[in-house]
C-alpha cells in the first residue's frame, strides 16, 4: 500500500468496526495516505485479519478487539493507541448494526442495544480520549505548532429523513449529530475537527444479503434479522441520481476528505454521502 499523498504520515487512527465492510475500507484508505491504525471489531478473527493485511502492506496496525458497547471498551480503546502510538490524531466512530421493526414490535432491548452501539460508545470513547487530546494540544501550543486533529463521527441518511421501522437506528443517528455538534464546540480550542458523514444505501454484507431469504448475523448471542428487500434495491437505485448504491471505498473517500488539512476550517458539519441530496 504505497502512500498517495502523504498527507496522514505519522498520523494516529482509530477506527471502530473496521475488521470488515465500511471500517475496513476506511482503515485502509487512512493507512494508504501514511496513518498508523488502531484496529476494532467485535471479532478477532476480522479485526486481526486487516491488521495483518494493513501489516503486509507496510502499515503501523494493531488490533483492539471487542464490543464497543462494553462500559470498559473505551478506556481500552484509547490505551491501545496511547501504548502503542504515543498519541490520538483521528477518531472514526464508524462501527455499528441494524436491529429493525416498527414501533408496536421494537422491545427495549432493541432499542437500548441501537443507542448503546451507535451514541453512548461513542460518547464513551471520546470521553476517554479528552485528556489525550487536551494534552496534546497543550504540548502543540508550547512548542508553537499548530496541529489539527480529526474526529469523524458516521451518521446516517435515516437520521435525516427518518425510515420506517428504524426508530432506533433513526434516534441514535440524528443523536450523533447532536455529539458531533456540540462537541465541536468544545474541541475547537484544541484544533480539533468534528464533523459527520451521513451514509445512505452503502453495499455491505449486511445490506447485500436479501432479507427476504430470513438473512441474520450473530451479535453476540443474539440472531439479527439483515439484509434488504431486493425490490427496495432497485426503487433506491431508480430514485438515486447516481442510480446506484455506494461502495465502502466511496464511503471511505467522504471520511478520508474530512481526516485532511484541506478540512482544517470545517467543523461541526454533517455531509449526507447518498449519491443524492437529503
Amino acid at each position: 500500500m504505497a502512500n498517495h499523498t502523504g498527507k496522514l504520515d505519522g498520523k494516529v487512527a482509530l477506527v471502530t468496526g473496521s475488521g470488515r465492510g465500511i471500517g475496513q475500507a476506511i482503515a485502509q484508505k487512512l493507512a494508504s495516505e501514511g496513518a498508523r491504525l488502531v484496529i476494532n471489531d467485535l471479532d478477532a478473527d476480522p479485526a486481526h485479519e486487516t491488521v495483518e493485511l494493513l501489516k503486509k502492506a507496510g502499515v503501523d496496525a494493531v488490533a483492539c478487539v471487542g464490543n464497543v458497547s462494553a462500559p470498559d471498551f473505551a478506556e481500552r480503546f484509547v490505551k491501545t493507541a496511547v501504548d502503542n502510538f504515543k498519541g490520538i490524531d483521528i477518531i472514526v466512530n464508524n462501527a455499528g448494526f441494524t436491529w429493525d421493526d416498527v414501533i408496536q414490535k421494537m422491545t427495549d432491548e432493541q432499542w437500548h442495544a441501537i443507542l448503546d452501539c451507535h451514541l453512548t460508545a461513542p460518547f464513551r470513547i471520546l470521553r476517554a480520549a479528552h485528556p489525550v487530546i487536551k494534552a496534546q494540544a497543550q504540548a502543540d501550543q508550547e512548542a508553537g505548532r499548530q496541529i489539527y486533529r480529526k474526529v469523524v463521527n458516521v451518521s446516517s441518511t435515516s437520521a435525516l429523513n427518518g425510515n420506517a421501522g428504524q426508530m432506533n437506528y433513526s434516534s441514535a443517528k440524528a443523536g450523533v449529530i447532536g455529539m458531533t455538534r456540540a462537541l465541536s464546540r468544545e474541541w475547537g480550542r484544541f484544533n480539533v475537527n468534528v464533523n459527520a458523514v451521513a451514509f445512505g444505501l452503502i453495499h455491505t454484507r449486511m445490506t447485500s444479503a436479501d432479507a427476504k431469504a430470513g438473512a441474520t448475523v450473530n451479535i453476540e448471542g443474539r440472531d439479527i434479522r439483515v439484509g434488504l428487500n431486493p425490490e427496495l434495491l432497485k426503487s433506491h437505485a431508480q430514485r438515486n441520481p447516481l442510480g446506484r448504491g455506494g461502495t465502502p471505498e466511496e464511503a471511505a473517500g467522504a471520511v478520508y476528505l474530512f481526516c485532511t488539512p484541506e478540512s482544517n476550517y470545517i467543523t461541526g458539519q454533517v455531509v449526507a454521502v447518498a449519491g443524492s441530496p437529503q
